[in-house]
């Protein structure tokens, strides 16, 4: 029996971007998405680890511990930071306020607070009930909980992620260059 050689799965730089926004984005904004998603990617993988610890509440205050430090930081990648934004001459900036109200995003452009974070998350609260509950099942729950809280992180952050996009987009923003201490 003859083996068939492993053929490798596209990625997401192969071909045309599936979202029309990251498909008509300039390099700078794919290069800022593409930083916030590695940025992403390592609070979420902290997130599934502390969905697997069985204690009551760990995990969504885990949860909106890392949302509350990682959307201002996404925010930042784009130019769309409260103190970003105020440094835009006044007609840069009603543009973004046009662009955010376009959108429909309440977390682009503001200082996020633990409440507005909880809301946000509320959204996905069915998710987070099951992670919640899945923990107490030895070795298959927790799995299933830290994979839910990986799920959950990326889901809000990839949203956030794409509103900016828009955002940076509508509102022709200049990217700030990217911070070489991170």
């Amino acid at each position: 029996m003859a083996l068939k050689p492993r053929t490798r799965k596209p990625s997401r730089q192969d071909g045309p971007p599936d979202d029309p926004v990251e498909a008509s984005a300039d390099p700078a904004l794919l290069a800022a998405a593409q930083r916030a998603r590695k940025l992403l990617h390592r609070r979420a993988l902290t997130a599934a680890a502390a969905s697997v610890v069985p204690v009551p509440g760990l995990d969504w205050a885990v949860d909106a511990a890392l949302l509350s430090r990682l959307l201002p930081r996404i925010n930042a990648e784009f130019g769309l930071a409260p103190e970003q934004i105020d440094r835009l001459d006044p007609s840069q900036r009603e543009q973004v306020h046009k662009a955010v109200a376009l959108v429909g995003s309440a977390l682009i452009g503001k200082l996020i607070t633990r409440d507005m974070v909880l809301r946000l998350t509320s959204a996905v609260g069915m998710r987070l009930t099951t992670k919640q509950a899945a923990k107490y099942v030895p070795l298959a729950g927790q799995a299933l909980s830290a994979t839910l809280g990986y799920a959950t992180l990326r889901y809000l952050g990839e949203q956030h992620i794409r509103d900016c996009m828009q955002v940076a987009q509508a509102a022709h923003l200049q990217l700030p260059a990217p911070d070489a201490t991170k």
